[in-house]
């Protein structure tokens, strides 16, 4: 079956969308009109400078040094020399994945037509996308504001032939990728390697990234606290619609729909439901409370990162050829907050599930205490907990607003500056330590729910114990957690209970 396509410029970018081109699962091109309105602001550019017009970064240096002129016999040299001068990265390399949503959002935000940069430097960007030929990028330099500038400028040095790329699945020196693959050095134009610096694309790569993760995040911790509902013989009637109305968050709502749905027809449920319990711990009784605020920033989040996909974040904006903006889209402010917004959501989800971990350790009538029989001798499941609970601690420590922060750069030419590179890079580390935690709670809430047999769960809580039980065996006796440990993380990456629930 032929692959859908994507226009480039023209289609709207979506979550879903940018992660299918990223893995392939959409054809990308750039249809007329789009290639018109790229011709047109480049042909808008060479009109300007003809006239004489000072354009910053044109004929003008940047940041501090905006009010020297440049000649024009040095323009082509100033935008190689951007590239050059801005990449000044430090750190380990990102994710590749990352490295190409930067070259697809960047191209997208290209082809609007309002950077004033040849059809032929947005061919060669496509290019590496479609051969997979992705540069390496550092992940430290950006303060989020001018543009993700260092690491936009390592992501296309391997226009002008420098830096290094991923090539077949391992790191080479541009010159030599270029030289195998029989294709020259690009040489830049007025405004080029500026368009190529200014722009969001580092942030929002990551952000889509994480994004992405985290949406899988949330909907596994619905799934997995619903093991730990039955594991604990609780009640669902804090799941109940009718509070959900008076009180009608769109995440609670989507939380409470979830659960009830997966609790559907449960032995479990139905042999204690007329126990004496009055109320249950908060960890269980408000998962739709807190599982839900985490769904709604999640929402917020995904809504920002949209339209900024779908924005000019380049500095000046040629609008046409008598009007050449010099602004501000390129600052990183309004996905900077919302994406430390999210940095506390997700360490939220991690934080109550930790209170799940240890609730399940305690036992009760049926399950016992440590989540093993034979205890003293053995410790049962006691030291995850201890794991999940420095796992979430870290989160805690991360949450500390990065856009709360800014540090004047540029000789104070740039004197507020966004971080939200930092907040969205903090924000993958969360949600990768959040998976660990989440796995550990998959562990113990499936061990627990064993020894309630032979009650069952419902029929999707118990494919997904199944399919658990294929990968990680029931424990008897002390043993080295590990392995299970990293199976769990895996079904967790796989979405395989996402698809057995769906």
């Amino acid at each position: 079956m032929a692959l859908k396509k994507f226009s480039y410029g023209k289609d709207r970018l979506t979550l879903e969308s940018s992660m299918k081109i990223l893995n392939g699962d959409l054809n990308c091109h750039i249809e007329k009109d789009v290639l018109e309105k790229i011709n047109n602001s480049r042909e808008n550019i060479e009109s300007i400078i003809k006239s004489g017009d000072k354009i910053y970064g044109v004929n003008t240096g940047i940041g501090t040094l905006c009010s020297t002129i440049i000649s024009n016999e040095d323009s082509s040299l100033l935008q190689e020399n951007l590239l050059k001068s801005h990449a000044v990265g430090v750190g380990k390399s990102v994710p590749i994945e990352i490295s190409k949503l930067m070259l697809i959002l960047k191209t997208h935000s290209l082809c609007k037509g309002f950077s004033g940069i040849r059809i032929d430097v947005i061919e060669r960007i496509s290019w590496h996308i479609e051969k997979d030929i992705i540069p390496v990028v550092p992940s430290q330099g950006s303060v989020g504001a001018s543009g993700d500038l260092a690491p936009l400028a390592h992501l296309f040095l391997p226009l002008i032939g420098k830096g290094k790329l991923l090539y077949k699945g391992k790191e080479f020196e541009t010159k030599k990728v270029l030289d195998q693959e029989k294709k020259l050095p690009l040489k830049l134009k007025e405004k080029e390697g500026l368009a190529l610096i200014n722009g969001t694309q580092f942030i929002s790569a990551f952000t889509c990234f994480a994004l992405d993760k985290y949406k899988n995040c949330l909907i596994n911790a619905d799934i997995i606290s619903a093991f730990s509902i039955e594991a604990t013989k609780s009640s669902l009637k804090p799941f109940s619609r009718k509070i959900q109305e008076l009180r009608p968050y769109n995440g609670s709502s989507v939380v409470i729909n979830r659960i009830n749905d997966l609790l559907l027809g449960s032995q479990i449920l139905e042999s204690h439901r007329d126990c004496d319990k009055v109320q249950d711990p908060y960890s269980i009784r408000c998962i739709p409370q807190v599982h839900g605020a985490s769904w709604d920033a999640y929402l917020h989040l995904k809504n920002t990162l949209e339209i900024e996909l779908n924005s000019v974040t380049d500095n000046p904006i040629i609008i046409d050829r008598k009007e050449v903006i010099s602004g501000g889209n390129f600052h990183g402010q309004p996905i900077a907050m919302p994406i430390d917004y999210n940095v506390l959501a997700a360490s939220e989800i991690g934080n109550i599930s930790d209170r799940r971990i240890f609730l399940l350790l305690e036992g009760n009538d049926v399950v016992p205490k440590l989540l093993i029989k034979k205890t003293g001798v053995n410790s049962g499941f006691m030291i995850l907990q201890y794991t999940s609970a420095a796992l979430t601690s870290e989160n805690k420590n991360l949450c500390f607003p990065a856009s709360a922060d800014s540090i004047t750069t540029s000789l104070g030419q740039e004197d507020h500056v966004s971080m939200g590179s930092i907040g969205a890079v903090k924000f993958l580390k969360v949600l990768e330590n959040l998976e660990k935690i989440l796995a550990i709670e998959l562990i113990c809430s499936t061990q627990a729910m064993d020894f309630l047999k032979p009650l069952k769960s419902s029929k999707k809580i118990n494919k997904c114990h199944d399919y658990i039980r294929s990968k990680i065996n029931h424990c008897k006796k002390d043993k080295i957690f590990t392995k299970d440990i990293d199976s769990a993380i895996g079904i967790i990456k796989s979405k395989k209970l996402i698809e057995l629930t769906g």
